[in-house]
């Protein structure tokens, strides 16, 4: 039994990314240049095997102070159901950035290297009248200045629930 769990272990080991794989990527991602102004996302919530639970829009307003941001999010949901999350940021030295919000649980943490950003935090999330704490593992990849794909695998207790795709755009200003 024994050797199965060590394969198993660096099978799924070997499987993961690494966000120094990232380190010659370009263009940089810096949150605070990305996520100034108004931006607009589209995005998707997954189960574990696939499929579509709800698509969604969400409205964004950043603004930075320094190394202190704030990160409004609207949601706009498929069923009508609508969300807001603010978020409340900090860049730190070496491409870390760390963030809070009211239904954020254990705070972000994350670090950037050339165009990604591996960021992770465990969040309450509603579940048919419950509330499940998840924990998100999320990967942010900036196609250019103004566009970002951010895909997030959701887990509790270790294994994965879901994932959330999203599309993210700067509005013209």
């Amino acid at each position: 039994m024994k050797p199965l769990i060590l394969a198993v272990s660096l099978l799924l080991m070997s499987c993961s990314t690494d966000i120094n794989d990232y380190e010659a990527s370009s263009p940089a991602l810096a949150l605070d240049r990305f996520f100034e102004g108004e931006l607009v996302a589209y995005g998707m919530v997954q189960d574990r095997t696939g499929r579509v639970l709800r698509r969604f829009k969400v409205d964004m307003v950043g603004r930075w102070e320094g190394n202190r941001g704030v990160l409004e999010e609207d949601f706009f949901y498929d069923d009508g159901e609508t969300q807001r999350r603010v978020w409340y940021l900090e860049k730190g030295p070496d491409g870390r950035y760390s963030g809070t919000a009211a239904d954020v649980i254990r705070p972000a943490a994350g670090q950037t290297r050339g165009y990604a950003l591996n960021w992770r935090y465990t969040l309450a999330v509603p579940v048919d009248g419950r509330v499940w704490h998840l924990d998100f593992n999320d990967w942010m990849y900036l196609l250019d200045e103004d566009r970002l794909i951010n895909r997030a695998e959701m887990s509790k207790w270790g294994f994965r629930v879901g994932e959330v795709t999203l599309w993210i755009e700067r509005r013209a200003s």
